[in-house]
Formats: C-alpha cells, sequence, structure tokens
C-alpha cells in the first residue's frame, strides 16, 4: 500500500504511458478508463498498427471526452521494438516531457493498478523499474504451459549469455526516466520483442540503476496473443548477435 504522502507527490509528477495496441478494440476503453482514474498526472500514448478491429476509432472517441490522450497511427504492423521507441521520440519531442514513461500491454496482462507501485519505485538512484513477474512476490496466472516455459527459458538466456543480474528481463511493463529514455534512445534498433533486452542492455551499459518490482501477470481474457514465432526467433537471434559481437554485458 502507498502512504497519502507517496500518492500526493506522484500527483505532481508528469508521467506519460505507452500503449501499443494491435486487434485491441475489446479492452482499450476499459484500460484507458482506469489508468486515466489513478491519482496520477498521466499523458496517455496509443499507438495503434492499423489494427483491422477499428481500435483507433475507439481511441479517437475517447480523445472527445479527455485532452490528456493522444493517438499515434501507423500504416501497418511494424513491431513492438518500434512501437516503443515510436512512443519514447514523441514523448522527448513535447515542450515539457514526462519525467517518467511507462510501457505496458493493453490487454490487461498487466494491471493499470500497478503503475503508482512502479512509480513510487524510482527513487534517486533507480532510472528502471521493471514489474517483475520472476522476482520475490512476482506471478503469473493463466499462462499455458508451453508460455511459461518459452518466457523462462529466454529469461535464463538473457542473464546467462549477457550478465544480467535480474529475474525477469523480458518483462515489458516498465517505468524509464526520462534522463535514461533521452540517454539511449540513439541506441535503440530492435523492432520486436528484443526490445525489452536491448532497453535494459543499454540501461546497465551506460550506468543506470535498474530495479525489480513484483507484479501479477494475468493471460489476456479477451482477443488473441501476439507473441509470434517469428518474434521468437528475433529475440533469440538478437541475444546471440549481441554475443558474437563481443558486446557482453
Amino acid at each position: 500500500m502507498l502512504s497519502q504522502l507517496q500518492i500526493d507527490a506522484e500527483a505532481n509528477l508528469r508521467i506519460g504511458i505507452i500503449l501499443p495496441t494491435y486487434c485491441e478494440v475489446q479492452n482499450i476503453e476499459k484500460i484507458i478508463t482506469e489508468i486515466q482514474a489513478l491519482p496520477l498526472n498521466t499523458t496517455i500514448l496509443v499507438i495503434d498498427d492499423n489494427s483491422p478491429d477499428h481500435t483507433a476509432d475507439e481511441v479517437r472517441k475517447l480523445q472527445d471526452k479527455t485532452a490528456n490522450l493522444l493517438l499515434l497511427e501507423r500504416p501497418q504492423k511494424a513491431g513492438l521494438g518500434s512501437a516503443i521507441t515510436d512512443g519514447f521520440r514523441t514523448y522527448l519531442a513535447m515542450e515539457h516531457p514526462p519525467e517518467y514513461v511507462v510501457t505496458m500491454d493493453a490487454d490487461y496482462s498487466h494491471n493499470p493498478q500497478d503503475i503508482p507501485r512502479l512509480v513510487a519505485s524510482m527513487n534517486s538512484n533507480c532510472s528502471l523499474a521493471i514489474g517483475s513477474r520472476y522476482c520475490k512476490n512476482g506471478k503469473t496466472h493463466g499462462w499455458p504451459i508451453q508460455r511459461r516455459i518459452i518466457s523462462r527459458v529466454a529469461n535464463v538466456i538473457a542473464r546467462q549469455i549477457l550478465g544480467l543480474k535480474l529475474h525477469d528481463c523480458t518483462s515489458g511493463y516498465r517505468c524509464y526516466t526520462i534522463s535514461l529514455i533521452r540517454q539511449t534512445i540513439g541506441f535503440l534498433h530492435s523492432q520486436t520483442y528484443d526490445i525489452q533486452i536491448e532497453t535494459v542492455k543499454q540501461a546497465h551499459q551506460q550506468g543506470f540503476q535498474i530495479q525489480e518490482v513484483p507484479i501479477l501477470f494475468t493471460n489476456r481474457k479477451q482477443g488473441k496473443s501476439k507473441l509470434s514465432i517469428k518474434e521468437i526467433e528475433n529475440y533469440l537471434s538478437y541475444i546471440f548477435k549481441t554475443v558474437k559481437a563481443g558486446r557482453n554485458l
């Protein structure tokens, strides 16, 4: 539980939320409404990859009711990695960028109620807080055995090959300081899910402190998972290219 003092302090911070979407019309209104109800000063940026279910149209309807909701429409499905970096660049280009930027899924795998806890963990030393499924008190719920195995193996590979001392290197639920984003944006090139490893690697290489915050990750209730075999291949390829190039952490 957060104290009232913490809640009051966070309410004065500018916090940017990045919600990459592809076919999330069943979830988008509810998750945006829930984020807006938090006692935080948030701007929500939806980055939609031309969803055929008209997710962007639903966001435009919501924009008529609120001033803190932004929409970036991309012409095609271009990948999670490029969506996140496009979101970073959008916030960096603002006259008054947010102090913190939170990345999260739009399918309710990530509980919006955890946003204040992620923000509260950002003390004077921490520059990246990862919502962790595998640190102490972190959990997953509703995942099929295949996904649990893939996720665990991916994290073992990342930890062992890259030397990352984290329990959950691949979680996409994160809070970044704007200074970390500003310093690392030029080094981010991943197009898909490997962006999660690339951002952690760059943060570590450039001396930023990273910590984990336990979360409950819940398998989506509506819609389909966007993780494909191709994206898993891209993730593994990124890991082994990093090693081959001699850029181990």
